[in-house]
């Protein structure tokens, strides 16, 4: 056992932040759920481009597709090893997601980033990719953005399980929130059940710190002691976060689905590998602790934590501290609003390249004869 195996008890629910095929023939996912509890899985294009742009892996499953489908476009090409991968994580996490009664055991699948502004066409989207991987298992990512909201809500209501991405700010998580009850409640409405609909809000934590940081450095000179800010505003910002889902789940809209069966939906941290060596590397896993969570961890992240994590119940402790922590920030120039803005559109951005050069890497590899 490992502090990882420590986490269930808290309440926080351990997801790995990565999808590759070799990994996945190798019995590496399977091991990771045995070993360590981990019950989830997340995928996005960066970690698509690293898996499939590079090396052979994949080369057998393309050619065969190609052999079925000599006309098929570059984008068709990609879905399909997408889903082949997706489909054998979500049947390893199928005994998960069983035993704990579709209250865990997902894998997620993004829309396409250059979808993020388009609420049909993300609506459709994910439609598509439900209908195509086919397990019940399955969380379709739909970027937080204001385009996204609506979305959410018409996914959730047609019982797609949703995993909102690209989360950074209070008020964007709010909409976002509010969206996956609006869906439930449509759902509601027609008659329709809603208590193994599940959803996740994943706010990103490290990249806040990695701009607010570089800001405090710069607004310092470089000179003198560095600011006691350093390293506290992503945390803080998360905290706020979970202070409001806790308050909304008491809330009586949300009392009513819960009357129905409906799950609330999870915050989950994501990014929360430590960008800054200058920080204990599970510094974002330790103070993030609490129920009703989840943390996916790419591969470094999870072994750090395995090795030196301490699983107590941090997150609902030094709310005082971090609306402090906020404050002054606020006081010292930070705009954070203007911070979270700006980590949205360069997160969209960076899986649009992610993209683009995965597909590239794909229309490289000449369909077969």
């Amino acid at each position: 056992m490992s502090a990882l195996n420590d986490l269930e008890a808290q309440g926080q629910a351990v997801w790995l932040d990565f999808v590759d095929r070799k990994f996945l023939a190798s019995g590496g996912l399977k091991k990771l759920i045995a070993e360590d509890g981990v019950t989830g899985v997340t995928s996005n294009p960066s970690i698509f481009e690293k898996a499939m742009g590079h090396g052979d892996a994949y080369d057998e499953s393309l050619a065969e597709y190609d052999r079925a489908n000599p006309e098929a476009a570059t984008i068709d090409r990609y879905e399909h090893l997408a889903i082949q991968d997706i489909q054998a994580a979500a049947d390893e996490l199928r005994p998960v997601y069983d035993r704990l009664d579709a209250k865990d055991g997902y894998v997620s699948l993004e829309v396409s980033p250059y979808i993020s502004d388009d609420t049909d066409a993300t609506i459709a989207e994910a439609r598509k990719l439900w209908d195509a991987v086919d397990r019940p298992n399955l969380m379709i990512k739909i970027p937080g953005t204001e385009a996204g909201a609506p979305a959410i809500s018409a996914t959730i209501a047609a019982g797609i399980n949703v995993n909102v991405t690209l989360l950074f700010a209070l008020d964007a998580y709010i909409r976002v929130a509010e969206a996956y009850a609006t869906g439930l409640e449509e759902r509601v409405r027609q008659g329709q059940p809603v208590d193994r609909i599940a959803s996740v809000a994943s706010f990103f934590v490290s990249r806040i710190d990695s701009v607010v940081d570089k800001q405090l450095d710069e607004a310092g000179g470089g000179a003198g002691p560095a600011s006691p800010l350093r390293g506290k505003l992503a945390i803080a910002n998360a905290k706020a976060a979970y202070q409001w889902y806790l308050r909304f789940i008491e809330s009586d809209r949300w009392q009513a689905l819960a009357a129905k069966g409906a799950q609330p939906q999870r915050l989950l941290w994501a990014s929360t590998g430590v960008k800054d060596k200058a920080y204990p590397d599970t510094l974002y896993s330790d103070a993030l602790i609490g129920r009703d969570t989840v943390n996916t961890m790419p591969p470094a992240t999870l072994d750090a934590f395995r090795e030196r994590g301490t699983a107590a119940a941090t997150l609902g402790e030094g709310n005082e501290d971090a609306e402090r922590v906020l404050a002054d920030a606020k006081a010292a120039g930070v705009d954070l609003n203007g911070v979270t803005g700006r980590l949205v559109q360069e997160g969209v951005a960076s899986f649009v390249k992610s993209f683009d050069d995965l597909l590239g890497a794909i229309a490289r590899k000449q369909p077969a004869a």
